[in-house]
């Protein structure tokens, strides 16, 4: 057992940690008002349900960090079948909340399938395009097939509607498909369809309530008590908080004024409690998550596991963004939560079963390199020193 642990990526595993230790705590901050005025519960209501969501996905992160992350390969179809699945069956019987059916009611259980399709689309896309690096260049036998599949995926979240969640979708699925090593031709002609199909799709699903996200967005005094309340209670309490925060527990804009506190705007409750020290520590820990997950995604001489390195680190990356976008007027409010931070059950166990993958991956290189520095004279030299050098870190080519 001790060299299983010898391998492991403990800056994969400490960051989220902490992360998520923190998140915990700010939750209860800003939830303990809203849990008992608006949603009718025990102050700690949320945070003993995070509190049980955390238990659970610290088990599936250990779990994951063990698991083989080559074997997702062989398991492609039934991921894509589990995806397209969860994704109809939420269309027909799925649990309406905010005016988007994404929730599917199991019991006293409730999961969004949505959440475990980001990471069963990166497996599905990095098993798709690594198995075609040797007719990568053919855009309709290696490229075009699995962005069928992505548009279908993309689309079903659209129809629940939850633009936010389809978004990020589509992000994820651009860095892993740029990442593949597909011709630029076929990138360029790639964004240019994805930009028409976009604006078509937003001429047919505008209405007044989206139109509003983006006024609220970039002329909020415009229309303080609707479109541009959410942002400028936001604005509030990012101001009150300064540099060092009003302290722990001790923020009002969650009294009431800052809506989803716990959830989408939890980011400006830290900076209002918390202040600019608060926020520099939540996104520097999240940076460190995604840019270890680059370096091991450069570093792997696997290309499925490069691939999934980049998807799950972009992944995380892209969501980090159009959370805090949003809380600070860069983007519309799309209800994208932060990563690791914010209250959210499935949200929290498909990052920590990311991360975990994450964490395989790095064990996978980690291990390469140690057997590798062992074993010198097994090998031509040549040959040794070239391997050698790659997994200390040359670029690695998707082969």
């Amino acid at each position: 057992m001790k060299h299983k642990w010898k391998d492991f990526d403990f800056t994969l595993f400490i960051s989220p940690l902490l992360l998520t230790c923190f998140g915990i705590v700010m939750v209860y901050s800003a939830s303990m008002v809203v849990a008992v005025v608006t949603y009718d519960v025990p102050s700690n209501y949320f945070l003993i349900k995070q509190l049980q969501w955390f238990a659970l996905g610290l088990f599936l992160y250990v779990f994951f960090s063990m698991f083989a992350y080559r074997h997702y390969a062989r398991l492609v179809k039934l991921i894509v079948i589990g995806m397209v699945g969860l994704l109809l069956v939420v269309k027909l019987f799925g649990v309406a909340t905010n005016n988007a059916q994404s929730w599917l009611q199991i019991g006293s259980l409730r999961i969004q399938p949505a959440e475990f399709v980001k990471i069963g689309l990166i497996l599905y896309l990095a098993s798709v395009y690594s198995k075609k690096q040797k007719y990568i260049d053919d855009f309709n036998k290696a490229v075009l097939p699995p962005l069928i599949l992505t548009g279908i995926i993309v689309g079903l979240i659209v129809l629940q509607p939850d633009i936010g969640t389809a978004a990020v979708v589509f992000l994820i699925a651009c860095s892993v498909i740029f990442s593949s090593g597909i011709r630029f031709k076929h990138l360029a002609i790639l964004a240019a369809t994805g930009i028409g199909l976009v604006g078509l799709a937003a001429t047919q699903m505008v209405t007044t309530e989206r139109i509003s996200r983006f006024t609220g967005a970039y002329k909020p005094f415009e229309d303080p008590d609707l479109a541009g309340y959410h942002l400028i209670q936001s604005y509030l309490a990012i101001g009150t908080g300064g540099i060092t925060g009003e302290g722990l527990g001790q923020g009002v804009q969650k009294l009431g004024y800052l809506p989803e506190p716990h959830t989408d705007f939890i980011m400006a409750v830290i900076a209002e409690e918390l202040g600019f020290i608060g926020v520099i520590i939540v996104i520097g820990l999240l940076a460190t998550i995604v840019l270890r997950g680059f370096y091991i995604a450069r570093i792997c001489d696997d290309s499925f596991g490069s691939l999934v390195a980049i998807g799950i680190s972009s992944m995380i990356g892209i969501q980090s963004f159009i959370n805090l976008g949003a809380m600070s007027g860069l983007l519309p409010i799309t209800g994208v939560t932060l990563p690791f931070v914010s209250y959210g059950g499935s949200s929290l166990l498909q990052l920590m079963i990311s991360v975990g993958i994450l964490n395989n991956i790095a064990r996978h290189v980690r291990a390469k390199e140690h057997r590798i520095s062992k074993e010198p004279d097994q090998m031509d030299s040549t040959e040794n020193q070239s391997k050698f050098n790659m997994a200390k870190g040359g670029r690695t080519r998707l082969n």
